[in-house]
């Protein structure tokens, strides 16, 4: 299952959770709505407002079990006319489908060929770092670049979003607490996050980080430990790589972390990019004004974004 945030175009109105169905986007609560009226239960039905949310991050906030029931309004939708509450994917707007998680915990230097690209050996534990909510964008939307950064990099990463509470996960128990994944592209400013030992300043600046399209159940992607992971800036290939190559693989990191912090749901983990980022290139090419960067996933989809210079604080 493929879960969207989205917006009908022209309306000003909060985002809604829907899924994509064929070509078109359903919405998902009113999807779940048909499905418990055909199924009788009509209680369900009319306190769908209370017990299943059209918010996005409400939804993913309440875990697995909300996945779990969208998977039958999948079904119910495969076998009954939805035509109403269905979209055409030019009629909407796609928004980040988790637009504020409690926790997004990223992993830096996760494949050995882009930790050399840094001059960088090969990490011991996972190098672990934060963003923060204020980062995050959608598919559509446009990545802001301070007129005071100079050095702004593209990142392609594949994220795992955790479904339910999660703490001192055994590895081979990991996969149960994952709801799905997602494509991010860390967008880091370098020349801010190397000048402290500390990479915060220059990971986490505001709308500057895509995610989307929509979160995919792991059921559809298949094997997530060879996925190809792809990034072009205005369509030159500049990273391809398979998630085979990670150091730390999702269930080792997902152990580890749990190890050192709960995961709930609706948290994500960005487990780290591949060889081929502008600063690694000879000579670096950086993003600027006007620049498309595309992030391909096998099995999930692609986002594309548009670099935009802000203006400096008057």
């Amino acid at each position: 299952m493929r879960l969207l945030s989205y917006r009908i175009k022209g309306n000003p109105g909060p985002s809604r959770m829907g899924f994509l169905h064929g070509e078109k986007i359903i919405d998902l609560q009113k999807a779940w709505k048909k499905f418990k009226h055909a199924n009788n239960d009509n209680d369900a039905a009319n306190t769908a407002d209370r017990f299943f949310p059209a918010d996005p991050m409400q939804f993913f906030t309440a875990g697995s079990r909300m996945i779990e029931q969208a998977q039958d309004v999948l079904i119910y939708a495969k076998y009954n006319r939805v035509d109403d509450i269905s979209f055409s994917r030019d009629q909407v707007y796609l928004f980040t489908p988790l637009s504020s998680p409690g926790k997004i915990i990223c992993v830096g230097k996760n494949y050995a060929a882009h930790a050399a690209e840094m001059d960088s050996n090969v990490p011991d534990y996972p190098v672990l770092f934060a963003k923060f909510a204020n980062a995050l964008i959608g598919p559509e939307d446009v990545i802001e670049k301070p007129k005071f950064v100079n050095k702004l990099d593209y990142e392609a990463e594949l994220i795992a979003v955790i479904g339910k509470e999660a703490s001192h996960v055994r590895r081979d128990k990991a996969f149960d607490y994952i709801a799905g994944y997602t494509i991010g592209n860390d967008m880091s400013a370098r020349d801010l996050q190397k000048r402290t030992p500390q990479w915060l300043q220059g990971k986490t600046l505001d709308r500057s980080t895509p995610v989307g399209p929509w979160v995919v159940t792991p059921d559809e992607v298949g094997d997530v430990g060879n996925l190809a992971v792809r990034s072009y800036v205005n369509g030159e290939e500049r990273q391809s790589a398979t998630t085979q190559k990670l150091i730390f693989d999702i269930p080792f990191l997902i152990e580890f972390i749990s190890s050192l912090v709960t995961l709930n749901p609706g948290d994500l983990i960005m487990t780290g990019t591949p060889d081929g980022v502008g600063m690694g290139m000879t000579p670096p090419q950086f993003v600027n004004d006007g620049d498309i960067v595309t992030i391909e996933i096998d099995n999930i989809g692609r986002i594309e974004n548009k670099v935009k210079e802000k203006a400096k604080i008057q």
